[in-house]
């Protein structure tokens, strides 16, 4: 079993107004280079026991394309010299548009970084004003053509629906401009409202108009039925890909694999228990300089809850044998009555021993309403968006 490796870098020109992740505007080369340091000292001082070797890569954020060529090496470098790392693994940047060039996207290349994540988030400009996120549809565009000028064919970028006053006709628009550019990977979300956020005082206070929810379902169903005939197979419900190019970093949290985090608000999970760090950035270059380990959090997880939890974010589900030789119990035996309710509600389908979400499933859970007690807790099967940071 491979793990994966994930890199957090939390820089960013500005902060977006929805953004709850552990990031910080960018200010000074100086507190880069720093940061870039206490991350190198992170992962050569790192103890953790499974020492797996790995083949992925995911440098996150933040804004990792804020990294000029150097820093990327000198991170990669020190990965390279702890870990075993395969001669195919995938090694994904994100990238924000209008924060890389021709030159840079050629380095990162030569650096070996093979696969490139960037948040388009919607093409409408009045939209991405809203979002505060700093560039504009020509940007995305823009930064698209380079990507693929430099050789990158394996592209992943975010779309998100359901946003303030956002029309059914807006986000069919959306969709076609996503599906005429061709990416290889699409991840699409429904707009997540974190208090706190200046989004959520925005809508708090009126200013802006509260999301439909009705709607944003619409529009999902939408999605489902223009991505299949574009060839787009979905492969877990916020994410779809042309076939074989599925995110092999995102699917290691999804399968429980090991993930090995380093950074501020990085985690982990060694097929155990699970490791946080700490959230806020100069508090976590302080505890790497002081002690090499800016580790604030561990638990011990439900390991046999999380399979359920994570496996019906699947499109393939659960497999029934698969479970009950790890668990050592037969699934639809322990949860019988919980199974038979779902079934029932036309939200859950059963073939070839395999449980998996409905087409109505999906739907209810996208809509935020559809809990489901398959393990000793009731959990939403959504609560938590479904990239690498499921479990920031």
């Amino acid at each position: 079993m491979s793990a994966g490796i994930y890199l957090h870098i939390p820089f960013c020109k500005s902060r977006c107004s929805y953004c709850d992740f552990a990031t910080d505007v960018l200010r000074s080369n100086d507190a880069v280079e720093r940061y870039v340091d206490a991350i190198c000292s992170e992962i050569r001082n790192s103890k953790f026991e499974i020492r797996n070797s790995t083949d992925s890569i995911y440098f996150g954020g933040g804004t990792p394309s804020l990294l000029n060529p150097a820093q990327v090496k000198k991170i990669l470098n020190s990965v390279f010299s702890e870990f075993s790392v395969a001669t195919n693994s995938e090694i994904t940047m994100e990238m924000n548009p209008a924060t890389v060039t021709p030159e840079s996207l050629a380095a990162y290349r030569a650096l070996g970084v093979n696969r490139a994540s960037f948040g388009v988030q919607t093409f409408d400009d009045h939209a991405l004003k809203l979002l505060a996120r700093g560039h504009d549809a020509n940007d995305a565009r823009a930064t698209f053509q380079m990507l693929r000028e430099a050789g990158f064919d394996n592209v992943s970028f975010d779309l998100i629906a359901g946003l303030p006053g956002q029309t059914l006709d807006a986000w069919e628009q959306n969709l076609d401009e996503a599906i005429a550019m061709s990416p290889e990977h699409l991840s699409l979300y429904l707009l997540e409202i974190h208090e706190g956020t200046p989004l959520a005082e925005q809508l708090r206070s009126n200013r802006q108009p509260t999301p439909d929810p009705e709607l944003a379902a619409e529009m999902y169903e939408i999605m489902l039925d223009r991505l299949a005939v574009a060839g787009y197979e979905q492969y877990e419900i916020s994410n779809f890909s042309k076939r074989g190019r599925e995110s092999r970093h995102n699917s290691k949290y999804w399968t429980l694999d090991p993930v090995f985090g380093f950074g501020v608000s990085a985690h982990s999970f060694d097929g155990r228990e699970r490791y946080a760090n700490e959230r806020d950035t100069a508090k976590y270059v302080e505890l790497i300089e002081q002690q090499t380990s800016a580790e604030t959090n561990r638990e011990s997880i439900d390991i046999a809850s999380e399979y359920v939890f994570l496996g019906l974010r699947l499109e393939e589900g659960i497999d029934r044998s698969q479970y009950t030789e790890r668990f050592g119990e037969d699934l639809i035996g322990k949860y019988q009555s919980e199974i038979e309710r779902l079934l029932d509600s036309d939200l859950i389908e059963i073939n070839n021993n395999r449980i998996k979400l409905t087409r109505k499933g999906k739907l209810f859970s996208q809509r935020g309403f559809c809990r489901v007690c398959l393990v000793d807790r009731v959990i939403p099967i959504f609560g938590a968006r479904s990239d690498r940071r499921v479990w920031f």
